[in-house]
């Protein structure tokens, strides 16, 4: 299964009061598997980016005034996500502005319209994972990486790239964590390791040359160690059925 973990960044709220998308962050996962592939790109929203919100992400009209404008980015972006399931955190609030965004695009170009999100994408939003999951409690992205034990530590600003990276740590820490991480030979991106994450787990990104990563195998004597606790266990197992005092499983 294709997934693209996504955020985004804006100059506002509300896209019915005219706020757009300054920064688009995506990360693409094929069966639980980063692939190596993102997508992020600022944007020229061409208007005034709040003052409260450049307070949140960092992102002032100085940054962005030389950036592409949307229709410039549309069809590469669309072109990342079209048929993946979506994983944002709060889905409504990314989906509106993109939706926004290429629903003004639509109307002043000739090609083949894009979007909306939901007619070419399946949606997961996190936020409602989170809430079912632990009801009452703090659910935003911070509060989930506290929970999960993913360092976000180098979180000091919102940033659309990589909040949808911590995002990916945080969606497979709460779906059952991941075991391995490997990328194909041309994807052009660099080797990670993810380690397998749940709650009460930690949840680490090692950068790792082929043969860096040390395989420990146990002595003879821990073997033996092993295979006879093993049998202590089968024998006890073995004993307590007889007596009719083992558990059901």
């Amino acid at each position: 299964m294709r997934q693209v973990i996504l955020d985004t960044e804006t100059t506002g709220i509300d896209p019915k009061d005219g706020h757009r998308l300054v920064e688009i962050g995506a990360v693409e996962m094929i069966n639980r598997r980063f692939t190596g592939r993102t997508y992020h790109q600022y944007i020229n929203p061409e208007r005034h980016i709040d003052a409260e919100v450049v307070a949140v992400h960092g992102i002032d009209d100085a940054k962005v005034a030389n950036e592409p404008v949307f229709a410039e980015v549309a069809d590469d972006f669309w072109a990342f996500i079209e048929g993946a399931e979506l994983v944002i955190h709060n889905a409504p609030f990314d989906v509106g502005f993109i939706d926004h965004e290429l629903g003004m695009l639509n109307k002043r170009r000739q090609a083949p319209a894009l979007g909306p999100v939901r007619d070419h994408c399946r949606i997961l939003d996190t936020l409602v994972m989170a809430r079912e999951m632990h009801p009452g409690q703090r659910n935003n992205l911070d509060a989930l990486c506290k929970r999960y034990d993913i360092d976000n530590g180098h979180r000091v600003l919102h940033g659309a790239l990589l909040d949808a990276e911590i995002l990916a740590d945080v969606y497979l820490a709460m779906t059952g964590g991941q075991t391995a991480l490997t990328l194909d030979a041309d994807s052009g991106g660099d080797k990670k390791q993810q380690n397998q994450a749940s709650e009460g787990l930690s949840v680490q990104r090692l950068s790792l040359a082929p043969g860096q990563l040390r395989v420990v195998r146990p002595s003879a004597e821990e073997r033996a160690a092993h295979q006879a606790k093993c049998e202590a266990h089968q024998l006890r197992w073995f004993q307590e059925s007889l007596d009719g005092t083992t558990a059901d499983a």
